[in-house]
């Protein structure tokens, strides 16, 4: 079943703070929620409610599919069209998929961190 915009960023907001050492807040605009972990943004969701958006970072190949795959799935808004995008509501967009790409974002970005920045459990 299809996720309802507000549903589609109450469950990306829950699966952020699920995850281990993840902070959030306004920093570019109020309209901006933004996730990061250890500093770094892996989440923002678009507070807008004729915009209901998450955008999350991806794999660019993996990025690609997702686009090709589901309508309300773009290139990333805000940031790198390569290895962001955002989800919208619509056709196929269910929560689990909400759970794994932000999960799947998290990770990214959370590898990437100097080892003594990482998590420390997820």
């Amino acid at each position: 079943m299809s996720t309802a915009g507000d549903r589609l960023q109450d469950t990306a907001r829950r699966a952020a703070l699920a995850l281990a050492d993840v902070s959030h807040g306004y920093p570019f605009t109020p309209g901006l929620d933004v996730y990061k972990v250890a500093g770094r943004v892996f989440l923002i969701v678009t507070d807008d409610p004729d915009e209901q958006i998450i955008t999350v970072k991806c794999e660019p190949e993996h990025a690609r599919a997702l686009e090709r795959g589901f309508a309300s799935i773009i290139p990333g808004r805000y940031l790198d069209k390569r290895h962001w995008i955002s989800l919208g509501p619509g056709p196929g967009i269910t929560e689990r998929l909400i759970a794994d790409a932000v999960e799947d974002s998290y990770d990214l970005v959370a590898e990437r961190l100097p080892r003594r920045d990482r998590p420390s459990a997820r």
